[in-house]
């Protein structure tokens, strides 16, 4: 079954089904899905696709789970090794340059 975010779908290998909503898809054998359990409220599962199945019927905790889904960031994809993320600067150096004494 193809899965993207935001589909909702029943998660049939956490003992008993519970209905959740995709979040992402980091590979072909991980989907991380978020689900509501009894004890801790809305959380993120990473499950096998294979254990998901499709759903059409809006649950009673899919708001919830939609605000868990909102407050949290998106995955980020990155580059090779060595490139540029958010918040670095130039080509991987993390500080600025020190003070140059006049060799006094």
């Amino acid at each position: 079954m193809m899965v993207h975010p935001n589909d909702l779908v029943t998660v049939s290998g956490v003992g008993t089904a519970a209905d959740g909503i995709v979040f992402d898809t980091p590979s072909k054998s991980k989907v991380v899905v978020a689900v509501m359990e009894s004890k801790r409220g809305p959380v993120f599962l990473t499950v096998n696709p294979a254990e998901l199945a499709p759903r059409t019927e809006v649950g009673r905790d899919d708001p919830a789970l939609r605000l868990l889904i909102r407050r949290t960031p998106s995955p980020i994809r990155g580059g090779a090794r060595g490139g540029r993320l958010p918040g670095q600067s130039r080509s991987g150096f993390q500080r600025g340059t020190a003070h140059r004494s006049t060799g006094r």
